[in-house]
């Protein structure tokens, strides 16, 4: 949930009035992750979806590497920037939600360039060889520090690694936070700034999305 959306849905409502249109697959699928999910909240959504799928076209990547699916709306947003020949692999660990984002893949234009995966981040980092264009990461908050390190050598100059939920919902202005979650969370945001690998900008979209590039 966005701050905007809790504390002054007119200026949300707003917001999403002036983006632009969402494709229909996406808004047939939102509508079908709130029907039939426990956590809808946990969808990217329309403005982040809007923002994910503008850097993609933008960075115009050959390959993708997202590390939780969900129900894959932020999955055919990014696809939307991919290169003719690029693929975007997804991973994720819930195996009864995955009929659900399976089934948007079939159906989408992307098909054939999305590889969802059942599979734990961590062993596929340490695995793969791939390096990534575009990395985004939304799952597992106590892991973050942890994706960060295994993720740095899986990106060349000019990549980019998107974190979600880095505000936490205003739980990182915490002094002494008793939430391993956003312990983790504030390490992160941390280790990111002190970093000079790289350069990046929290952005206070939603519930905070940390925009990293790699120099």
């Amino acid at each position: 949930m966005s701050f905007f959306e809790e504390n002054c849905p007119e200026m949300d409502r707003y917001l999403e009035n002036h983006a632009s249109a969402e494709p229909a697959i996406l808004k047939r699928l939102r509508k079908e992750t709130f029907q039939k999910t426990t956590q809808p909240h946990m969808i990217s959504g329309y403005q982040q979806g809007r923002l994910l799928s503008i850097l993609s076209k933008m960075l115009q990547p050959e390959k993708i590497l997202e590390i939780g699916t969900f129900t894959g709306y932020a999955t055919l947003c990014m696809a939307e920037g991919l290169k003719e020949n690029g693929r975007i692999t997804t991973l994720d660990v819930n195996e009864e939600l995955a009929y659900l984002p399976q089934k948007y893949f079939e159906e989408s234009e992307f098909s054939e360039k999305i590889d969802f995966r059942l599979q734990d981040a961590k062993e596929f980092l340490k695995e793969t060889d791939e390096v990534f264009d575009l990395v985004f990461i939304d799952a597992d908050k106590e892991n973050y520090g942890e994706y960060f390190k295994l993720i740095k050598p899986k990106v060349k100059s000019g990549s980019v690694i998107i974190f979600d939920n880095v505000l936490w919902y205003g739980k990182v202005l915490e002094e002494n936070p008793k939430q391993e979650s956003t312990k983790k969370i504030k390490e992160l945001n941390d280790s990111v700034a002190q970093d000079t690998d790289f350069e990046n900008l929290i952005l206070p979209l939603r519930d905070g999305v940390n925009l990293i590039r790699k120099i």
